[in-house]
């Protein structure tokens, strides 16, 4: 068979180090209202109430919000938090979304390496931790898996602006 009519290769063992847990603990400021907002919505379903819908079901956002040491405004900051996340409910008592974001740190140990999040979120949940899954990484947190307990540490109900904290748990090689 010639070399270019295979569109895959010999498999082989992984041959992988041994799995390594790490936990990380930071906050992330999701910020939708002022001048410089971190999280904006780019779309939003008309039949749902759009913009008038008090959970702004089917509503997408997109996001880039700063990851700090402490909850504090001013806090050192260690990354950032890319992606989006749309309003999965129709109820506020059931409130939830649906996310993809990409965790990146970009300073310290994991300086280059990044979580990636792709999980339902349960926001209603608000009594105690929600949890979220963690599907991949980059860097050192390459091939990771692993979950996110999540926790609001404030929130502003009018704005919907909020700092959360994240206990990630990360397995990885």
């Amino acid at each position: 068979m010639a070399r270019h009519e295979s569109y895959y290769g010999k498999t082989k063992p992984a041959n992988l180090k041994e799995e390594k847990v790490t936990r990380v603990q930071f906050y992330l400021h999701d910020t939708l209202s002022g001048r410089n907002p971190t999280a904006v919505r780019i779309a939003h379903a008309n039949l749902t109430g759009g913009t008038e819908s008090p959970v702004g079901f089917g509503s997408l956002f997109a996001i880039d919000d700063p990851l700090t040491v402490g909850p504090g405004k001013h806090s050192k900051e260690i990354g950032n938090g890319q992606g989006m996340y749309v309003s999965g409910s129709k109820e506020l008592s059931k409130f939830s979304i649906v996310m993809y974001v990409d965790l990146a740190f970009t300073t310290g140990k994991f300086n280059g390496s990044s979580i990636s999040i792709f999980s339902r979120n349960p926001v209603a949940e608000e009594a105690g931790e929600r949890e979220i899954a963690i599907v991949g990484g980059r860097g050192k947190f390459r091939m990771a898996r692993g979950f996110v307990k999540i926790k609001t540490h404030k929130i502003d109900m009018k704005t919907g602006d909020a700092v959360l904290r994240y206990d990630a748990t990360v397995y990885h090689y």
